[in-house]
């Protein structure tokens, strides 16, 4: 033991006692020279009733701040942690035990703090993984409702095509029947690639792979093998198109998708003979796409349904898988590019914008 330590007040058992000493040796002396004044024995009396009087409030005093107050800080400290209340700390500024336990009940508080943090987070992790599982059976549920209800129709056409098959001796026939077999087989066979395409896409299973580009040469090649190089090509085709290369940095081959369903679905929304206008126009180091096409407008009320899943128009007189818009919608939404449709004079303009890489 540092022999220091002996001589300092470190422990309330040392501060009680080295005040009991004083008050005891003050009582004594102060009696001893109360005895010893040359006054009346009564007045001596009083006198040194007056002091001892003293002496115990200002020995209640050192005890309360020795002892009372530093308990009542403690147990005040100690109610508010019962309550998870950890706003403030216990201010005992002493080198004695209540210090020391000050000290510790801070740091156990602190601590405290710290882990119901962590679970209050782990919580909402699980939270969140809960949600997530959730999500994914919903999704899961929602993909196998989808591929029963849109295979219905194609199994039901090949059921009765097949059945036709057995009984029908004609040979041009039995071509045809088979053709419509093949070609439903098809129609199947993309539906569901597409949906597991649009699946994985939404459940974040597949990432993306930015890249730099030339949109510019890269629109002109899409809608060259779309619009300038198929067959059926029945309307007037404009664009308007920068003279120069524009770099962006985004997935090639995932805008390569939204390029075609949205040139493909203007395609087929445009009347027989009516004007389909491509535009790209770079502002503010950002590149707008849109694509016109003249024919009937989308009604109001459905223009927020057209990026949903299966969504087909009243109107429309071609039966796709419903899935492209979606697509479009999901990639885009995907990489933070703000995109939309919107009814115009004659006809509906789809739009999308990507920044200009630097």
């Amino acid at each position: 033991m540092n022999i220091k330590d002996n001589f300092t007040l470190r422990t309330v058992r040392k501060k009680i006692i080295m005040v009991s000493k004083i008050a005891g040796l003050l009582l004594i002396v102060s009696y001893i020279v109360a005895t010893r004044l040359p006054i009346e024995q009564d007045f001596s009396f009083l006198l040194w009733l007056c002091f001892v009087t003293l002496l115990v409030l200002v020995v209640d005093y050192l005890m309360g701040r020795f002892i009372s107050k530093p308990i009542d800080k403690l147990s005040r400290a100690a109610r508010k942690m019962a309550q998870l209340d950890f706003s403030s700390s216990c201010e005992i500024q002493t080198n004695d035990e209540f210090g020391d336990l000050s000290k510790n009940l801070n740091k156990m508080s602190q601590n405290l703090q710290q882990t119901l943090s962590q679970l209050h987070a782990a919580n909402n992790q699980l939270e969140k993984d809960v949600e997530h599982e959730r999500l994914l059976l919903a999704e899961r549920k929602e993909l196998v409702d989808s591929l029963s209800h849109e295979m219905k129709t194609p199994l039901g056409v090949i059921r009765a095509y097949a059945e036709g098959l057995q009984d029908e001796p004609d040979e041009e026939k039995r071509k045809r029947y088979l053709g419509i077999i093949v070609s439903e087989t098809e129609r199947m066979s993309n539906l569901i690639t597409t949906l597991l395409d649009l699946s994985a896409l939404e459940n974040g299973a597949t990432q993306l792979f930015p890249e730099r580009f030339d949109f510019v040469e890269f629109v002109e090649t899409v809608a060259g093998r779309l619009l300038i190089d198929a067959p059926d090509v029945d309307f007037d085709l404009q664009y308007e198109l920068p003279e120069h290369p524009v770099y962006v940095e985004t997935d090639k081959r995932r805008m390569e998708q939204v390029l075609d369903n949205l040139l493909v679905n203007a395609k087929r929304n445009t009347q027989s003979g009516g004007v389909l206008k491509l535009r790209l126009k770079g502002h503010d180091d950002m590149l707008d796409f849109s694509i016109f096409n003249q024919g009937p407008p989308i009604p109001p009320e459905d223009l927020p349904k057209i990026w949903t899943k299966f969504y087909r128009s009243k109107n429309s007189k071609y039966s796709g898988s419903g899935l492209g818009l979606a697509i479009v919608a999901q990639v885009l939404s995907m990489q933070h590019l703000p995109y939309g449709a919107e009814n115009q004079p004659g006809g509906v303009r789809f739009y999308f914008t990507v920044p200009i890489a630097k």
